[in-house]
């Protein structure tokens, strides 16, 4: 994007899977200029092992399966692919020389991975002392834990979340969607603006370090307290402990539900208006104590119209509700769909847009993913002036490739 408020900005993105990919695509969709720095082979999601878990763009792999997987398209909009060989010390040079221009470098992989290229902290800022170096291993670059393997769906049971999930004390249950990511990828956001914002006032860059880990445990506020005051901690299921009734309720057709949550007394007033039996002078104490009569009484009702007619009865009464979605009920959503949130970038398939709406910023100025390798030329040409026989001869020697091998 040339536009948005963060116009300027550079960014070499060395992220991959979820968390980090999530918080560039964050800053570039508010005008960063991002550069994906990408290696032909390995692991992460452009070059996926099997089938994609989100499918294919167009449905099919192609020819070129390494371009074509859904959730790498989806979370890599407006970035120019470079594709260099970073264990090649010409690969190390031009990467530093890259460095040398940008503003911030964020990268989510072990501790030890760019030490070990000879690209740690140090390395970096004597290339550029300007430069923000954001790195997000799993675990943090200390601790015991520093070397394990880190990955959304092992480290979220690791933050108390999944001990609270679901309602059996004999199966904990995950989210199903690696919470830890996309909080951890916010964090990373949030820090990166940060750090630009100080060196506004040093003039200097900064080491900025968060772990997938830690962006898990610092939501477990809740469970934390009750553990501190001796209280036990187990799986609440739906209800929740201030609040009642708080839950979901089965509706009308296969696997319909509307979900329920009166906040205060005045939603149970208003509840009481459209479920018949309910007693509106019923104190939260009492309809925690009676959790079971109650719930009982609203599955009645919305058992009887569809999960869509019980949320807008609901809501019309003043109460909290809301459908289960499925995710094609959630792309079809008439709300979603007033405000334009999906983007269609990609073969015409919605993809998810920003939630941060405000001026100088629109999905119009946003571009699809690039190839691999795409701007390998161009950005060498833009970024650092080199003349095209220089950019061949790095091609040639495979230190600039824009597929995978063979």
């Amino acid at each position: 994007m040339a536009d948005g408020p963060l116009a300027g900005i550079r960014i070499l993105d060395l992220t991959h899977v979820w968390a980090g990919p999530l918080s560039v695509r964050t800053l570039s969709d508010l005008g960063a200029e991002v550069v994906k720095i990408e290696r032909a082979e390995g692991r992460g999601l452009r070059v996926p092992i099997g089938d994609p878990i989100g499918g294919w763009v167009g449905g099919e792999p192609g020819p070129e399966p390494w371009n074509a997987n859904a959730i790498f398209v989806k979370l890599h909009r407006n970035n120019r692919s470079v594709c260099i060989d970073l264990k090649h010390a010409d690969g190390k040079a031009l990467f530093l020389a890259l460095v040398g221009v940008v503003d911030i470098v964020i990268e989510n992989f072990s501790a030890r991975a760019m030490p070990s290229l000879g690209l740690g902290a140090d390395v970096l800022r004597q290339a550029n002392p300007r430069v923000i170096y954001v790195t997000m291993p799993g675990f943090g670059a200390s601790g015991p834990y520093s070397e394990w393997v880190a990955f959304g769906p092992s480290v979220e049971p690791m933050s108390g979340i999944t001990n609270v999930m679901g309602y059996s004390t004999d199966e904990p249950r995950n989210t199903a969607m690696a919470l830890m990511d996309p909080t951890s990828g916010m964090c990373a956001t949030t820090a990166m603006l940060t750090a630009l914002r100080e060196r506004e006032e040093t003039g200097q860059g900064s080491v900025v370090e968060l772990s997938l880990h830690e962006s898990g445990v610092a939501f477990s506020g809740p469970w934390l307290i009750a553990h501190q005051l001796g209280e036990p901690i187990q799986p609440i299921g739906n209800r929740h402990p201030g609040m009642a009734p708080h839950g979901v309720f089965r509706c009308q057709g296969p696997d319909n539900w509307v979900a329920v949550a009166c906040a205060n007394d005045e939603e149970w007033r208003g509840l009481t208006t459209v479920v018949p039996g309910l007693d509106a002078d019923m104190p939260l104490e009492d309809r925690r104590a009676q959790q079971d009569t109650i719930e009982a009484a609203i599955a009645a009702w919305t058992g009887s119209m569809t999960k869509g007619e019980a949320a807008n009865r609901l809501q019309s009464a003043g109460v909290s509700a809301g459908p289960v979605y499925t995710t094609p009920d959630m792309t079809a959503d008439e709300q979603i769909q007033a405000r334009g949130f999906f983007v269609p970038l990609e073969h015409d398939t919605p993809v998810p847009g920003n939630p941060i709406k405000m001026e100088g910023i629109s999905p119009d100025d946003w571009t699809p993913c690039r190839r691999l390798g795409a701007d390998n030329a161009e950005v060498l040409r833009d970024w650092l002036d080199w003349p095209n026989d220089r950019i061949e001869a790095l091609r040639q020697d495979g230190i600039l490739p824009d597929k995978p091998p063979a």
